[in-house]
């Protein structure tokens, strides 16, 4: 299969940042789905783990968290999901990531990918949307509520950013007053139709 990959921490605009290699097609066992990956987002994370370190590596490393595909193969513990469904997840520190033709994500970390995104948009959410949502619902103890959250009101700075999109879709359906920040007119129209 196809992958991408690194082994030095370079500029990315050196054309050896990055570079496309040959894997074997990794074999799903336990909690694994084989993810036929169809699309990819890339994140922070993956601009600080390509970015962040020193040094050459002596086997290229895979990056991308976020992703959205087809499961092809399911491991012998596995009971969320069936070969042909249409998932998406942010993947594992510990395992190579989505930036490969396939790739093995346990099923406790994976969703069913929402049919009303593209593959496209269906890759983009997941890490923010983990984000927004521990933000707002674990770290600040938001209710979920609309009811009780009726007279409280939220500011999400860059409110209409990757995990302010969410966080103002999220608060706003929580029943929070959302005044959010944007900079740009398209997106102070967008912050305002959720505000």
């Amino acid at each position: 299969m196809k992958a991408i990959g690194f082994t030095q921490h370079l500029n990315i605009n050196d054309s050896r940042s990055l570079f496309e290699f040959e894997e074997s097609v990794p074999v799903p066992k336990g909690h694994d789905l084989l993810v036929k990956v169809n699309a990819v987002s890339v994140n922070p994370v993956d601009v600080g783990v390509r970015r962040g370190g020193h040094g050459k590596l002596t086997t290229p490393k895979v990056i991308g968290w976020d992703a959205c595909g087809i499961v092809k193969k399911v491991g012998n513990q596995v009971s969320l999901f069936n070969s042909g469904d249409r998932v998406y997840y942010a993947g594992s520190f510990k395992r190579p990531g989505s930036n490969n033709e396939y790739q093995l994500v346990d099923e406790r970390i994976v969703g069913h990918a929402p049919k009303s995104l593209s593959d496209d948009e269906a890759a983009a959410m997941p890490l923010t949307s983990l984000t927004a949502y521990e933000a707002l619902f674990e770290q600040l103890s938001v209710s979920s509520n609309s009811q009780s959250n009726k007279d409280k009101t939220i500011l999400i700075i860059n409110g209409a950013g990757g995990v302010g999109s969410v966080a103002t879709q999220l608060a706003a359906n929580a029943g929070l007053t959302v005044i959010a920040t944007a900079s740009r007119p398209e997106s102070i129209n967008w912050v305002k139709s959720w505000c």
